[in-house]
């Protein structure tokens, strides 16, 4: 079998697909190029710090901010966290700006807006992580 795929993007990976699914033949279905990507980022946000026992610096530190109060300095800190998290483990990436703002319609559901550049062939790419904000009372 011959590799037709451009050296740009075989950097980029090939890999299972994120959550796992199965294919239609029955086969674990696979993610590649930028989807590998997006699919890289939604695994960093949603996983805490030291949840992976031996990857403890894995992660986002946005967990530790679920029970926080909404608000300007909380949104900061998420920022921070998530830029430095995308930072320190998606290497194919450059972030380029990420806010965080309060949904209209649920007042406890942070929109954390991400665009990034992929390094390989400068596709840019965006998402939305939504991310729940259990306010203390």
């Amino acid at each position: 079998m011959t590799n037709t795929q451009p050296t740009s993007r075989s950097f980029l990976g090939v890999g299972w697909k994120f959550p796992l699914q199965v294919s239609s033949s029955g086969a674990i279905a696979r993610a590649q190029y930028e989807q590998r990507v997006e699919e890289s980022i939604y695994l960093i946000l949603s996983t805490a710090k030291g949840e992976r026992v031996m990857l403890p610096n894995f992660g986002c530190g946005i967990h530790d901010l679920v029970f926080g109060i909404s608000d300007p300095r909380t949104r900061s800190a998420v920022v921070q966290q998530v830029r430095q998290a995308l930072t320190a483990n998606e290497p194919r990436i450059d972030v380029m700006d990420i806010s965080a703002n309060v949904s209209d319609d649920q007042p406890n559901l942070l929109l954390i807006r991400i665009n990034y550049r992929v390094r390989a062939n400068n596709a840019i790419g965006n998402l939305v992580y939504p991310f729940y904000i259990s306010e203390r009372t």
